[in-house]
């Protein structure tokens, strides 16, 4: 089959590999209809994930149909359609059970697919603990509909529902990429009183005001004045930092009011500065980590109710064949791309 595989830092390359077979009874394998490229797979290509492995066929965001599974699995059935989730886990350890998945202690717990095993930018790829990592699509939602869900939506979910929003906060969202967008997409679910969206890129600030016109979308330039303006207690009540870049960690907690919770949904590529006698008094709530990806069927439940719709989020189709193509326009934002799905 192929695969796309990392070879080296910096290299990346379409290979025939064998087809992946059942290594454990709680496995399950799965045919990839539809992959995605996530800005993780960007960093592993740049060396910046030192626990990723050279030879592993990369890619955690994808859908597709059950081929065969073993003996032990119980909820998924060949023929099923289902998302794979992002992160491999047990279920039974002690942080699965506290919901915790991301910590999970399998010798493969955590973000394995992709990164540590084989991932899914194939036309197969083995899951294990399938009972955990599969979920049913329902039969009126479709491929482009779920595809996210495993991975990119997961991460908004998470970060929404760990930064404690209410009806009265204002919430302050850094980064309008693909994360951002889905993170915005389950913030908007808990109905505060206002959503400030801050990004760079021009295109992606019109992607937000053509979609959502009822967000306020501001330019790094315009942010202290947007603030100033919309919350009167000196800063948002929720930062949620998802952009990630150089500066947006110290954006985020300046930007933040006094006792205000700010979310870390970002993966940064160099170490960040906690100036703690410069926030001293603030009294912030910092919250951050990996997402924690047990929510995919409430998440596609939210998607066959119309609550949530990431499909305008898919800019771009390729196929297999031509994953490379589709990894230059991702990485370096040609033809206004948000997300790219590969048909595999």
């Amino acid at each position: 089959m192929l695969a796309y595989t990392y070879v080296a830092p910096g290299d990346f390359r379409l290979l025939e590999k064998p087809l992946p077979e059942l290594a454990d009874e709680k496995d399950a394998i799965v045919r990839v209809t539809l992959a995605s490229i996530c800005t993780s797979d960007i960093h592993i290509k740049h060396g910046a994930v030192p626990r990723a492995v050279p030879g592993i066929t990369v890619g955690h965001e994808m859908v597709g149909i059950v081929e065969a599974v073993g003996s032990a699995v119980t909820k998924v059935k060949p023929g099923d359609r289902v998302v794979v989730n992002v992160e491999t886990f047990c279920g039974e350890c002690f942080f699965c059970r506290h919901g915790y998945v991301n910590n999970c202690t399998d010798k493969n717990g955590g973000w394995a697919l992709g990164c540590r095993i084989d991932g899914g930018q194939a036309e197969f790829v083995r899951v294990p603990y399938a009972d955990q990592g599969l979920t049913v699509i329902p039969d009126t939602v479709s491929f482009e509909q779920a595809l996210f869900v495993g991975d990119v939506l997961a991460t908004g979910f998470w970060a929404a529902r760990i930064s404690e929003i209410t009806a009265e906060d204002t919430v302050l969202i850094l980064g309008a990429g693909p994360t951002g967008i889905c993170t915005l997409l389950c913030a908007m679910l808990k109905q505060p009183r206002q959503i400030i969206v801050c990004e760079k890129d021009e295109e992606r600030l019109a992607f937000v005001r053509s979609h959502y016109p009822q967000v306020i979308a501001a330019a790094p330039e315009e942010l202290t004045q947007t603030i100033a303006r919309y919350c009167p207690h000196g800063g948002a009540d929720v930062v949620l930092e998802v952009a990630g870049a150089k500066d947006t960690f110290r954006t985020a907690w300046q930007c933040a009011r006094p006792n205000g919770i700010v979310t870390v949904v970002a993966l940064y590529e160099e170490d960040q500065i906690l100036p703690l006698p410069q926030m001293y008094g603030k009294n912030l709530t910092f919250k951050t980590g990996g997402v924690d990806g047990c929510d995919c069927e409430e998440l596609l439940a939210l998607i066959a109710q119309g609550k949530i719709d990431t499909t305008p989020l898919i800019t771009h189709e390729y196929p297999l064949e031509k994953i490379a193509e589709a990894y230059d326009v991702f990485e370096n934002r040609k033809d206004h791309v948000i997300k790219v799905a590969v048909r595999c």
